[in-house]
């Protein structure tokens, strides 16, 4: 992350500063903890989403509202906990300043000496920034999804 001081409306300026002063490659850095835990948000709000909802309907919710919100709670608390790791290593590799970390797993070593709650800081407010995401996603997507027809079709023991 570039450390110059510019005032916040002059974006262009900041970044033109950054590459001049640190160099090109340091706008991209930590960008490969970036990836990874766009995937891991991705399979953990999906997945779980999907199974929570399916066991819901198993147990014979109804397909309405407080079973989408109930199933996109659990999927945002989810993966929140799955990405918290990735999170903290992000934006230590993003915030260190260049050299401090030789690769990817100085970084998680020298976060891991620190005890195992120490990839977990930052979790409430990874919660409160993907949780509001996540649950108004998937409601919104179900809501589209009733109101416009879609039924969702269950496997055999899907049925009640």
């Amino acid at each position: 992350m570039c450390s110059i001081s510019l005032p916040p409306n002059k974006a262009l300026l900041s970044v033109t500063s950054c590459v001049i002063v640190l160099s090109f490659l340091r706008l991209w850095s930590g960008s490969s903890m970036v990836i990874v835990r766009s995937v891991f948000i991705t399979i953990g709000q999906l997945s779980f989403y999907d199974q929570v909802k399916q066991f819901l309907l198993r147990m014979g919710c109804p397909d309405s509202a407080g079973t989408h919100l109930l199933g996109s709670s659990v999927a945002a608390c989810s993966s929140t906990t799955i990405t918290a790791p990735f999170d903290c290593i992000k934006t230590r590799m993003q915030n260190a300043e260049p050299g401090r970390y030789e690769n990817l797993r100085q970084c998680i070593k020298e976060t891991a000496k620190d005890g195992p709650l120490a990839f977990y800081k930052g979790f409430v407010p990874a919660f409160v920034r993907i949780g509001p995401q996540t649950v108004l996603m998937f409601l919104l997507y179900e809501q589209l999804r009733l109101n416009f027809g879609v039924t969702v079709r269950c496997s055999v023991e899907c049925s009640p």
